[in-house]
C-alpha cells in the first residue's frame, strides 16, 4: 500500500478518522504535528512561539519527505498542502485525500473546549468568530486542497461508532483503487 496523506482543514477530522483508517487498512498512523513534536522535543505552540512559523514550515517539509514511503496512514497539519511543493509532492509520493465537511461541522467542533484548548488560534476567539476563521481558511487552502486525488466526506465522526463506519467504507473504497 503507498502513503496515504490525509489533508484538510483543522477539526475536519484528519486525525480522528486517519487513526481509524490506519486500524482498518494495518498500517501504522502518523499525526505530522506529533511527529515533528517528538522529533523537536516541543509542543507546537513553543516551536512556533520561539522558532516562528518559517522554521515551523521548514520541519514540516523535511518530516513530510522522512515519512513518504512509509505504507502509513499521515494526517498533515491544515496548512501543510499550501506551502512549497508540499501538495505536489505528496502527489507524487502516494495518495492525498482531501477530507471535506461543512465549515459549520468544524467550527463547532474547534469550539469544543478540549479542541479549542490544544489549539492556540482559537483560544481567544468566540463561536461566531471561529466560523469566520474557518470560512476564510477554507477559501484561502481551497485552491492547494483540491489537487487532493480524492475527495472524502468526513462529516459523520462524531460518536466512535461513526468514525469506525466512516472508516470502513474509506478503506473500503480505497482497496477498490
Amino acid at each position: 500500500m503507498q502513503t496515504v496523506f490525509l489533508i484538510g482543514h483543522m477539526g475536519c477530522g484528519k486525525t480522528t478518522l486517519g487513526s481509524a483508517l490506519a486500524a482498518c487498512l494495518q498500517v501504522a498512523f502518523i499525526d505530522l504535528d506529533e511527529y515533528i513534536e517528538e522529533k523537536c522535543e516541543m509542543t507546537m505552540n513553543r516551536i512556533f512561539e520561539t522558532l516562528g512559523e518559517r522554521h515551523f514550515r521548514e520541519m514540516e517539509c523535511q518530516a513530510l519527505h522522512e515519512v513518504a514511503g512509509s505504507h502509513a496512514v499521515v494526517a498533515c497539519g491544515g496548512g501543510t498542502p499550501c506551502f512549497g511543493d508540499n501538495m505536489q509532492f505528496m502527489n507524487h509520493h502516494g495518495l492525498t485525500i482531501w477530507l471535506t465537511t461543512s465549515a459549520e461541522r468544524i467550527a463547532a467542533r474547534l469550539a469544543l473546549p478540549p479542541e479549542k484548548s490544544k489549539r492556540p488560534l482559537m483560544l481567544p476567539l468566540d463561536d461566531e468568530e471561529i466560523l469566520d476563521y474557518v470560512k476564510s481558511k477554507l477559501r484561502e487552502r481551497q485552491p492547494c486542497y483540491s489537487q487532493a486525488q480524492l475527495t472524502f466526506d468526513s462529516t459523520r465522526i462524531e460518536t466512535a461508532e461513526e468514525t469506525a463506519v466512516t472508516a470502513r467504507r474509506l478503506a473500503h473504497q480505497l482497496r477498490s483503487i
